[in-house]
């Protein structure tokens, strides 16, 4: 069944609406906590109470994510088991837009039935959009702005907001088909993924990517979104780098190279053969799709 509200904006010009999901999960869409970081930022900024937490029997594997053990500071002890959380606001503000928080640990299994639970929820709750959060490991530099890619199968959303239609063929996150069962369900989506450079994964998380992930997540939902210490912590994250490669040749001269390949790509001039020619050495090491870590390639089929 089609949702109503979407048929409604798309109609009107398509748009995410007032009430969207905002999803990010722990694990292989996460290079550099960028996305799980901007979900904690959201949820720090208003209080929020559960919608769906799922079983974790269902999902998880413990021998992969296994439950801790925590002291419960009266004395004693309990174990905290993964978890999938569908939030909401308490007190969503009059006329605004609400951001639902949907987070937690990628699943083991039984991924459809998973995201059938929480767009289930999604369509009983009115639900307007969907934006996912991801982040992954590419050949870019920390000193010039963070990469964002912003895509949707959704063609009106594309028309409307500017956004492009993903080549990728190849493996995907639970991400993907999270997006997937939205737009089947009548819940237009955007996905957003955060290009974090590879050499700097011990420096994690990653501010600088975060900040990025909610600029563009600000223009899509037409939102304000509040940063709070991001750009200033973005700024340290930065200058601890510098400070790194101010002592390694190699590295130094390695992100020289990256910042060349990623001037010429973003001067206004470049020609197609010029932007081909910048991301050859990409193509060299990588068709985009290894996934050595999970998170290398770009969800848009180009080259990482």
């Amino acid at each position: 069944m089609e949702h109503d509200a979407v048929t409604e904006s798309t109609e009107t010009g398509a748009t995410l609406g007032r009430r969207i999901i905002v999803a990010a999960f722990d694990g292989w869409n996460d290079a550099g906590e960028a996305a799980t970081s901007a979900i904690e930022h959201l949820l720090g900024e208003t209080e929020y109470e559960t919608v769906l937490a799922v079983d974790p029997e269902l999902y998880f594997d413990y021998q992969y994510t296994r439950p801790t053990v925590e002291n419960d500071g009266e004395g004693g002890r309990r174990l905290k088991w993964p978890e999938a959380v569908l939030r909401r606001p308490v007190a969503p503000r009059a006329g605004g837009t609400e951001f639902w928080i949907l987070t937690g640990v990628e699943p083991a299994r039984a991924w459809q039935a998973f995201a059938a639970e929480f767009i289930d929820v999604a369509l009983r709750e009115d639900v307007t959009g969907l934006v996912t959060l991801g982040s992954m490991m590419a050949d870019v530099p920390h000193t010039r702005p963070i990469s964002i890619f912003a895509g949707s199968d959704n063609d009106a959303l594309r028309r409307t907001l500017g956004l492009e239609r993903s080549a990728y063929e190849g493996p995907v996150g639970i991400l993907s088909v999270l997006g997937d069962a939205a737009e089947r369900a009548g819940i237009p989506m955007a996905s957003l993924w955060a290009s974090v450079p590879h050499y700097v994964a011990g420096h994690t998380p990653s501010p600088k990517a975060t900040l990025a992930l909610l600029d563009r997540l600000e223009e899509l939902a037409a939102a304000d979104v509040p940063r709070g210490t991001l750009a200033a912590e973005a700024a340290a994250w930065e200058a601890t780098i510098d400070a790194a490669a101010a002592d390694d040749d190699e590295m130094r001269e390695y992100i020289r190279q990256l910042e060349q390949q990623r001037d010429t790509v973003d001067a206004p001039e470049a020609s197609g053969d010029a932007i081909a020619q910048a991301f050859e050495s990409y193509l060299r090491r990588s068709d985009g799709r290894d996934g050595r870590d999970g998170r290398d390639g770009r969800p848009d089929g180009r080259s990482r």
